[in-house]
């Protein structure tokens, strides 16, 4: 399809058509493989990008802690799932940064959203969109479980994990949570790389998602059960784990976008 992309305003609208490839179920591991390889050739910059966002998880846990709100961490762990996509843009900052034949800085990495922040703004208002209605969702359903009040953080995840009131509220959290985080994924799998590497706007990019979705749905079905399957991982080490999870999956998460999008200009229109 055609879609109008305005690289600025002192510039005339770019007519472009965006094609959606088909992939195989082999990608997602060549998509792992990739980012392996950007972490390895950008180990320092993507190491550091990686520890920025243990130290604010590990800050945000213990602020919890302090304040008496330990009771929403886990919902918040499982709201990092809506919230992934933005936090790999410094990864893809960095891969950019390699394919262009430099060596990657800090800059790449906590910088490279600038020359696309109003796009990238509304993408993180749509994840934001779904975090909050998970939020508020896991505290009706703590609500309907356990009532009003908050139990002590021992009782709480013992009765989580021993009692059938426990279980129940895990599966249909869990339920509840994985409908919603593949609508944030189906949205978004491409759209913010797209929207960093191309001048375009925050609903052709979601649209661009949408269709890579809706064209290789088995193949980004099982990229979205590794993508939540090594998060998880990476939360169970204490977060530690994350400093490679994290630009590692930002890496290939890049690559998955340039394997499956492809944006052609058509025609320059006039003003």
């Amino acid at each position: 399809m055609s879609a109008a992309a305005t690289k600025n305003r002192d510039k005339a609208p770019i007519n472009v058509k965006i094609t959606i490839r088909p992939v195989g179920m082999d990608k997602p591991r060549a998509w792992l493989a990739a980012g392996f390889e950007d972490f390895r050739r950008a180990t320092a910059v993507s190491l550091a990008y990686g520890m920025f966002w243990v130290g604010l998880s590990i800050a945000i846990t213990a602020g919890a802690f302090t304040l008496g709100l330990w009771h929403w961490l886990l919902p918040l762990i499982a709201g990092f799932m809506f919230i992934g996509p933005l936090v790999a843009v410094g990864s893809y900052g960095i891969s950019r940064a390699l394919e262009a034949g430099r060596d990657p800085t800090l800059g790449d990495a906590f910088g490279g959203w600038r020359g696309h922040a109003g796009q990238l703004a509304m993408m993180g208002v749509m994840m934001m969109i779904f975090f909050l209605a998970w939020i508020r969702l896991a505290t009706l359903l703590f609500a309907l479980f356990f009532g009003l009040g908050a139990p002590d953080p021992e009782s709480l995840y013992l009765t989580l994990l021993t009692t059938p009131q426990g279980l129940g509220m895990l599966l249909v959290g869990t339920a509840i949570g994985a409908v919603l985080a593949f609508g944030a994924f189906t949205i978004s799998v491409v759209a913010i790389p797209t929207l960093m590497d191309q001048e375009l706007t925050f609903m052709e990019g979601i649209e661009a998602s949408i269709r890579s979705v809706a064209k290789n749905f088995r193949p980004m079905l099982l990229w979205a059960v590794i993508l939540t399957g090594c998060v998880l991982v990476g939360v169970a080490t204490f977060y530690i784990g994350l400093a490679l999870i994290l630009p590692v999956l930002g890496h290939a998460s890049w690559h998955a976008y340039e394997d499956l999008v492809r944006i052609e200009q058509v025609e320059e229109l006039s003003h």
